[in-house]
């Protein structure tokens, strides 16, 4: 017996779990009442006083937390959460040093406006859509509580959703601080859209889209696992996001750009790529450390606290999954400064900051489930893939400004690929669901472990390709819609004239660099940069042969 807890009794074989209080769980339960293997019955539940759960013998845990675990737990979350909603100065710096001057207002109000949104709109419906649930058993497979009556209670007020969600029980923690966590997440995945789509996209366009978005295609995609869908029951392995986030905002952009087109002299007439380059380096090298430290965040605070009951030697604590995180993105960094040297005898900056970011991306899913040395593996490729994923995407003419398709979406797949290879078998033993170890382990672990369903041994790389497929067909159809939608009605690009005078002016008429466009008072010297002619553009090399230095001349 667990004092003021649980009280614990075994019936034919299997663990049978009473609630006492309202926050306490029995986690990772497998098969049921009359003794049948992988029926799911319940996992991470939720117990009101005096509920039953079952749960067979193996690899059951039982977890309860005291008044000071519950309090530090929710301390936990909401300072990680704080270090993802920062993320967003990351996104501004990146993609403001990314593009060009006469456009840096312009990105500015769109990640305004975008986390203002997704705020908003993951309250009033995605929350419900993604995380909430009709009954105390998982029966949603495809999404969340649709009931108008849950909706209202949690607008009213968190603590008055009928049902809170499975973390709460989890961690113990409330409503609000799950909320706070999960908003942030579809902040990053909105961010994320907009990258591909710089420099050309009119302003309403954004608003539209973020507010289906965030109401919706994410919530929907996060519901499948996170919020105890149909691949949470097949033990798809996504810890913190790579597909679920990231793979997701990447699938979207690439829907949108290829309505969009890309901007205006990127491709000359036969189609070959023209350099441009973004306007401050030193920028986009502090939106790369901002995301980076942003990611102690998002990946160590997927565990939704601090205490992690049950935990067996420790084995995926919170600062586990840090230095897994900041291994692979060292290695990711390292990666692209190899492949980029490889293909143009150039250390190319902003390719090493691009692999850090990819391999930040792709260790998200897997984090949990690898050792150390796979996450050195995984980040590694992610860091080899940036560069040839740039010329790969140049190539079909994609104009994508911050190589967002490679940083977010190839290396969002190689990520959730690498967690059906790379997953330890005590990782995913202990981690949760049905899922098992990775497609380089033997079915018996090191912690006596045998699959009793006697799975083969790529059965998880199987549920990580199915995971992948579905996300990507899922978001591609229902962007593509909303795409359309825009492009048919207000308009998705903007006139070629205000692409070419800046958005800054025709879209919010202030420039994000007064001084270097117009006469400013307290400034005595007026010295105007111009943009590169097309000839000069053309002058440049595509990104095979790296930068050649083009000469700006003062305007007249």
């Amino acid at each position: 017996m667990l004092p003021g807890y649980v009280t614990t009794s075994t019936v034919n074989g299997f663990l049978v779990v009473t609630g006492t209080t309202n926050y306490t769980v029995s986690q990772y339960m497998f098969g049921n009442a009359n003794g049948g293997y992988g029926n799911q019955i319940s996992d991470a539940t939720y117990f009101a006083p005096g509920s039953t759960a079952y749960s067979q013998g193996y690899n059951t845990i039982t977890c309860s937390f005291t008044s000071p675990e519950i309090a530090v737990n929710n301390i936990w979350t909401v300072v990680t959460a704080t270090l993802v909603l920062f993320m967003q100065a990351g996104f501004a710096m990146l993609e403001v040093g990314s593009t060009r001057m006469k456009n840096a207002g312009a990105v500015m109000g769109k990640i305004l406006v975008n986390v203002s949104i997704t705020w908003i709109m993951f309250w009033l419906i995605g929350w419900n859509l993604g995380f909430s649930r009709n009954s105390n058993d998982w029966n949603n497979n495809f999404v969340g509580n649709t009931a108008f009556n849950q909706f209202a209670n949690f607008i009213a007020g968190p603590e008055n959703a009928a049902v809170p969600t499975q973390f709460c029980a989890v961690v113990g923690s409330s409503v609000q601080t799950q909320f706070f966590f999960q908003v942030v997440f579809c902040c990053v995945s909105v961010a994320i859209i907009w990258g591909t789509m710089l420099d050309r996209t009119k302003f309403i366009a954004y608003i539209i889209f973020a507010t289906i978005f965030s109401a919706f295609i994410y919530p929907v995609v996060a519901h499948w696992t996170w919020g105890g869908g149909w691949l949470y029951r097949l033990g798809y392995q996504d810890f913190a996001g790579s597909s679920i986030v990231h793979l997701q905002g990447a699938v979207a952009a690439f829907a949108g750009t290829v309505i969009l087109g890309p901007r205006i002299g990127r491709f000359d007439s036969d189609g070959r790529p023209m350099r441009m380059v973004g306007h401050s380096l030193p920028l986009q090298v502090l939106g790369v450390f901002i995301l980076w430290i942003g990611w102690m965040g998002f990946n160590p605070g997927s565990f939704l606290g601090a205490i992690v009951a049950g935990s067996p030697n420790q084995l995926n604590n919170f600062a586990d999954v840090a230095v897994n995180t900041n291994l692979a993105a060292a290695a990711g960094c390292l990666g692209s400064l190899l492949s980029c040297f490889i293909m143009t005898r150039t250390y190319d900056v902003n390719q090493m900051g691009n692999g850090a970011i990819g391999a930040l991306v792709a260790i998200t899913s897997p984090c949990a489930f690898v050792d150390t040395w796979g996450a050195v593996i995984i980040g590694l490729i992610a860091g080899l893939i940036v560069p040839p994923g740039e010329v790969m995407w140049e190539k079909l003419r994609i104009d994508d400004p911050i190589n967002c398709l490679t940083v977010h979406g190839l290396t969002g797949i190689w990520g959730t690929f690498a967690a059906g290879l790379f997953s330890t078998p005590a990782r995913a033993a202990f981690q949760a669901n049905n899922s098992i170890m990775g497609g380089f382990y033997k079915q018996t672990n090191d912690m006596g472990f045998v699959d009793p369903l006697n799975r083969p041994k790529g059965h998880q790389l199987g549920i990580q390709i199915a995971g992948i497929v579905a996300t990507i067909f899922f978001v591609y159809v229902t962007s593509t819609i909303v795409f359309l939608f825009i492009h048919f009605t207000v308009g998705l690009r903007a006139p070629a004239e205000h692409e070419e005078a800046g958005l800054d002016i025709s879209e919010h008429g202030a420039f994000g660099y007064p001084e270097r466009f117009i006469k400013v008072n307290g400034v005595d010297a007026h010295l105007p940069l111009s943009a590169p002619t097309h000839d000069e553009m053309k002058g440049m090399n595509d990104s095979l042969n790296g930068p050649k230095h083009v000469e700006v001349k003062p305007a007249e």
